[in-house]
């Protein structure tokens, strides 16, 4: 590690005698994410590298794989493998093994389509999907905190979407504030894969009736927790929208 905090791990090196590096998927404030091969098992696996000067006495890492293991049964969450400290170089670094999800970032499926937005009938089955994802996760008194089409993974399109969601935040004690903030991010999700403020003026009204004009307090008004999200996408006449 250097002063900047970054591991430098390259293709084909070797972590801790157990995992082979295949390439590095991305870093962030508190780590680096690898795609890696378990020497032994030659499964893939998602591990996450926790700078040390960002995740004093291993706290940070501690608190998102027990948030991670509490979740273990909501699907649209990644499966948590193991926490475990290794040694990079001099450095003890926590390292949280996961899945490793194949798919796509939502962001990048959606600037794949035509119009780049998907339609209504795509969007809504999406919103639904993620609706009781997140409704699993808030009813084991979790939240994930700030959820956006960056990290959100499709494995699958078909009839359902396959989801599944990374990079939980951890904003304090799982409060109604932050439970009512994933309500938000989901209708801000939806507002901008049906193409945000350009389509949003001709959208028909059963779906400005969910987006609310993004404006919080309506929205919460009238969906107090995401469970009566789901509930209204069950039973919404939207045949202004076929």
């Amino acid at each position: 590690m250097d002063k900047n905090n970054s591991f430098y791990l390259d293709e084909g090196d070797i972590i801790s005698n157990r995992f082979t590096v295949l390439d590095k998927l991305g870093s962030g404030w508190e780590g680096e994410v690898y795609r890696v091969e378990e020497m032994l098992t030659k499964q893939e696996r998602a591990i996450k590298l926790y700078y040390p000067k960002r995740n004093k006495k291993f706290k940070v890492s501690t608190r998102y794989a027990q948030k991670l293991e509490k979740l273990i049964d909501c699907p649209i969450v990644m499966n948590y493998l193991s926490h475990e400290i290794i040694f990079i170089g001099k450095n003890e670094v926590a390292c949280l093994a996961c899945e490793f999800i194949e798919g796509e970032i939502l962001a990048q499926f959606v600037e794949k389509q035509r119009g780049k937005r998907l339609g209504i009938f795509p969007a809504i089955h999406l919103l639904y999907s993620l609706t009781q994802g997140v409704e699993a996760i808030h009813l084991e008194g979790e939240y994930h905190g700030d959820l956006h089409t960056e990290n959100i993974i499709i494995k699958h399109f078909g009839l359902e979407f396959d989801i599944k969601i990374l990079d939980f935040h951890h904003w304090g004690d799982s409060k109604q504030s932050n439970r009512e903030e994933d309500i938000i991010k989901l209708i801000r999700i939806f507002y901008d894969i049906l193409g945000g403020a350009d389509r949003y003026p001709k959208l028909p009204p059963s779906i400005k009736h969910i987006i609310c004009g993004l404006k919080r307090g309506l929205i919460l008004k009238k969906f107090r927790s995401v469970s009566h999200l789901r509930v209204h996408l069950e039973t919404m006449d939207w045949s202004d929208a076929v």
